[in-house]
């Protein structure tokens, strides 16, 4: 007789759950003082305002007080035992054939390659604390599409200044603790600047693999898109599990101008081992879009809520974000919108998924400006709990300061219907089967935003989990 599986222990998570060998890696050591700050900074070769900006930072860090009062504990976080830098051993390379067989053989299981080839304009790949492969398809280069790395942007006379320019605007290091620590020790990301005018026919994507234990990684991520220009942009984040922190701390920065047009999307499966405390935020000028696609599917504890900044007349947001928690894990997530223009419009859809005792909580955060006139936003919550052990929360905070605006929110909250799982049993399924179907149907207005091979990951992420739904 074949055991029923009724545990997450018991899923085969082998696509994410490899490790690979760090010897011969460079490796800083533990904790956060000036000196690694330093090295780091000459390790890149910075502009002195940048290594300026990161003692800045650190400063800020230090002085800040660990919050004690917002959302789930971090007390398991211990950044004297965290190495903020690691690295393979290894140059950047524009080939698969030129990275190394270890790094190779990660992002070919995770699919990288094939996607590369199949549906995107350009690929990133990040290994720890530092980009191993970039390319972007030639015909989006003539374009004038700029795809790299802000290291490698920070060495070209061209686009320095402007880094300089944007770099930590829309994020300040004041924002909070950790984007004091992001800036101190930041390493690795992407800049992409996309010409006025210009329409990507395929995305951009960038990949964030977490290999080493008891390490942090540090990515910044910076877009411009100028007006009339349209992107998306997708990220993808996955990490081995450990049995010791770790931590991620990125971020972002989203420059839409005025009618110009962004989505971002990101399918992010870390480790149930991982704190994620990632920043990102967008500003959006008049007549431009914004469009946020966000799936969680991982990390022991969350703290992520994506900020739009309706700046423009007539500019819109729209959020659709799912999050999937199961054992041990707490996530934190929403999103904020501060409609400032006229006539702006912003649309939040989220959903969660809870079992095993995982705990989802929602924050959406609404801000409507002295002279945002008709402004319009809706949010939208909804939650399924997958047994009497898990929890669901959502918290909604509305600062309205023009009368003629609209802003509404509801959410629900429920579990399965045992009819329904009868109904799909008596049609041949199994118990599971039907759960898992049931779940995908909840989260397909998510999956269907996505590109067909990224619906089918986050399909087969759902699937994992689902398989230990049942006992």
């Amino acid at each position: 007789m074949t055991k029923e599986r009724t545990q997450v222990a018991d899923v085969d998570r082998s696509l994410y759950d490899f490790t690979k060998s760090e010897e011969g890696y460079e490796r800083y050591a533990d904790g956060l003082t000036p000196d690694i700050v330093r090295a780091i900074s000459a390790k890149k070769d910075e502009p002195q305002w940048m290594l300026d900006l990161r003692l800045k930072a650190l400063d800020e860090y230090h002085r800040r007080p660990m919050a004690t009062n917002w959302g789930p504990s971090i007390a398991g976080l211990d950044l004297d035992h965290i190495s903020t830098y690691v690295s393979p051993k290894t140059k950047q390379a524009s080939s698969w054939d030129d990275v190394p067989a270890d790094i190779k053989d990660t992002f070919e299981r995770l699919g990288i390659p094939e996607a590369e080839r199949e549906s995107l304009a350009g690929v990133g790949a990040q290994y720890d604390s530092e980009i191993v492969y970039h390319n972007m398809r030639e015909e989006v280069a003539k374009q004038g599409v700029v795809y790299t790395t802000i290291e490698d942007a920070l060495h070209d006379p061209t686009w320095e200044p402007v880094v300089h320019e944007y770099f930590g605007t829309l994020i300040p290091m004041t924002d909070h603790k950790f984007a004091a620590l992001h800036y101190a020790v930041w390493s690795g990301g992407s800049f992409v600047y996309v010409p006025a005018g210009v329409s990507l026919d395929y995305p951009l994507q960038s990949y964030f693999r977490l290999n080493a234990q008891g390490a942090g990684q540090f990515e910044h991520t910076l877009i411009i898109v100028e007006p009339g220009a349209n992107l998306h942009f997708i990220e993808g984040c996955s990490a081995p599990k450990y049995y010791e922190a770790n931590l991620h701390a990125g971020a972002v920065e989203l420059f839409v101008k005025d009618g110009a047009r962004l989505r971002y999307s990101t399918i992010e499966n870390w480790s149930k081992n991982m704190y994620n405390l990632n920043t990102k935020r967008a500003t959006v000028g008049a007549d431009a879009k914004m469009e946020w696609v966000s799936g969680s599917f991982g990390s022991h504890v969350s703290y992520l809520y994506p900020t739009t900044i309706l700046a423009g007349d007539r500019s819109s947001c729209e959020f659709t974000g799912i999050t999937f928690s199961g054992a041990t894990q707490d996530l934190d997530t929403g999103c904020k919108v501060i409609l400032n223009g006229r006539d702006t419009t912003a649309s939040v859809s989220t959903k969660s998924i809870s079992k095993d005792g995982g705990i989802n909580t929602f924050r959406s955060s609404v801000v409507v400006g002295r002279h945002a006139d008709n402004a319009r936003c809706t949010v939208s919550c909804q939650s399924l709990m997958l047994d009497n052990i898990s929890r669901s929360d959502t918290i909604p905070a509305m600062d309205v300061r023009n009368p003629t605006a609209s802003v509404g929110h509801e959410a629900t909250i429920g579990r399965i219907s045992d009819d329904t799982i009868l109904y799909l049993m008596s049609r041949g399924c199994s118990e599971q089967e039907a759960r898992t179907l049931v779940v995908n149907g909840f989260a397909n207005p998510v999956s269907k935003d996505l590109p067909m091979e990224y619906a089918v990951e986050m399909n087969n992420l759902i699937k994992l989990e689902m398989e230990g739904a049942i006992g």
